[in-house]
């Protein structure tokens, strides 16, 4: 048999190619070989390796009824802050076998429904579902809709539930933003927000209001400007934002619309931060390297994804135990687009 890389090998063959147990193939295989020697190790792997073999998942879901496979819905992929989440869950699963079916709702409510009932169908051991919408009565979490298989939700705690909350303290970060600008001296603060109906951040726009009133700031509605989580959401808000000319400082819903206020500051022909100040929320990595860059609170979005993806795997490993809570912390990120506003 030796030498003949086209046929096809089982993992008893490789144990006895290598003089080992099945028990340590199939651990070291699966990442959980650490207390076997490199030397051991590399016999086995080097052996796989020649004889290209790979686990047949179709026979192990017949035997242990784990495709693994793991469905995850979100309702933007081109977003910046979704992306990082997508990059936690893989980070997480792709060292345990597990693939993502990943499907792009684009924050229709009835398109994500028709890909929990799709992802229903096709076997998947659990999913991660990242929402902006209420769940409808008869996807509620207690419904019969998921009995078959865990379901994990980033939602920011839209759907009420006392366990798998992964809660990001974004009222505080947003709090500590707003109250650095007054304290540079800034009275006149507007803010981008998103759309009603789209990824809620109420909590970023209730801190604001907040700071607006505990420090009774000038205010009327036109102070703040709606428009999509975007880049060009917040190029089009801004330039509304903008009509205001005693605005001296914008807080941005997130880093996307912060990006394309900087556009639409610079085409009204001022300057950031000498004429105007601004911040954002996400500390995507990019906010680094725009020109000035981006004062902004980050939250850990990488985290949050990782987090969601090892609180889906140990609900499918131990269906009987409660999943739990967690709660991120932001942080201030201090940069160069902020200026100490000095009253005439």
């Amino acid at each position: 048999m030796k030498g003949n890389a086209s046929m096809k090998i089982t993992i008893k063959e490789i144990a006895e190619l290598a003089g080992v147990s099945v028990t340590t193939v199939s651990q070291i295989l699966n990442n959980k070989g650490s207390r076997f020697s490199e030397q051991t190790r590399k016999k086995v792997l080097s052996i796989v390796e020649e004889y290209h073999y790979k686990p047949d998942f179709f026979a192990a879901n017949l035997i242990n009824r784990h495709s693994k496979t793991i469905g995850m819905i979100v309702p933007d992929v081109t977003d910046f802050f979704f992306s990082k989440i997508i990059e936690g869950v893989e980070s997480y699963l792709n060292p345990l076998g597990y693939m993502i079916i990943l499907c792009n709702s684009r924050h229709d409510k009835e398109q994500e429904i028709r890909y929990l009932n799709e992802l229903s169908h096709r076997s998947v051991d659990g999913i991660l579902l990242a929402t902006p919408n209420q769940l409808s009565p008869e996807q509620s979490l207690e419904s019969d809709f998921y009995r078959d298989r865990p379901i994990v939700l980033i939602d920011r705690g839209l759907n009420e539930r006392d366990w798998g909350q992964l809660l990001v303290e974004e009222y505080a970060g947003a709090q500590e933003v707003v109250r650095m600008l007054v304290n540079n001296g800034h009275r006149h603060i507007g803010m981008l927000k998103e759309n009603e109906g789209y990824y809620q951040l109420s909590e970023r726009v209730n801190a604001y209001r907040q700071v607006v009133f505990e420090y009774q700031l000038p205010f009327n509605e036109s102070y703040i400007s709606t428009g999509d989580l975007t880049i060009a959401g917040g190029y089009k808000a801004a330039k509304e934002l903008l009509k205001n000319e005693q605005i001296t400082a914008v807080f941005c819903g997130n880093d996307e619309m912060a990006i394309g206020c900087y556009q639409a500051i610079y085409e009204s022909g001022r300057k950031i931060p000498d004429d105007i100040s601004v911040v954002g929320f996400d500390g995507l990595e990019v906010s680094q390297y725009m020109v000035p860059p981006l004062t902004t609170v980050f939250q850990p979005s990488f985290e949050i994804g990782f987090s969601a993806a090892k609180f889906l795997v140990d609900a499918i490993n131990f269906p009987s135990q409660r999943i739990p809570n967690k709660i991120f912390q932001t942080k201030l990120i201090i940069r160069e687009s902020v200026k100490k506003k000095v009253e005439a």
